[in-house]
């Protein structure tokens, strides 16, 4: 299982340098040609929803994209350290970060469910992340 990290300061112009290296990483796992933008668009949209994070929330933390190859599949993970609505209140109690996270968020996400079919979504007050995973094609198909 090999994994490769990437940090970058929240920033929108860092968001197409992950984009290119999540495609070039999928590209070497395995992932299929055609599903490579899909990727690109998947990671941009994550990435640039966590960077929206961070800059509202002031965080000065960097944006953290794991990118995880695995036995048949590959799957992307990137990270915010922003607090999250929770159920009960708590995390971003601020008047606004509930419009913050509801509007832009949902927007977001569903592009994100609209490009990849296995998503996973976690959020907490200390932090969220986007979960996306693709199948990968076995070497000796590749080679043919």
């Amino acid at each position: 299982m090999a994994t490769v990290e990437l940090r970058f300061s929240a920033l929108p112009e860092h968001v197409r340098t992950a984009r290119l290296v999540a495609a070039a990483v999928a590209r070497r796992a395995g992932v299929d040609e055609a599903v490579l933008d899909e990727v690109r668009l998947a990671v941009g949209e994550a990435c640039s929803r966590a960077v929206g994070l961070h800059q509202h929330g002031g965080i000065s933390s960097p944006v953290k994209v794991l990118l995880i190859e695995e036995e048949k599949q590959f799957s992307i993970e990137v990270g915010d350290e922003a607090p999250h609505a929770v159920p009960g209140g708590r995390a971003g109690d601020g008047p606004g970060d509930a419009d913050m996270e509801t509007e832009e968020d949902q927007m977001g996400l569903a592009v994100i469910s609209g490009l990849v079919d296995d998503v996973e979504v976690s959020a907490g007050e200390h932090g969220g992340s986007i979960r996306m995973r693709w199948p990968t094609v076995p070497p000796a198909t590749l080679l043919a």
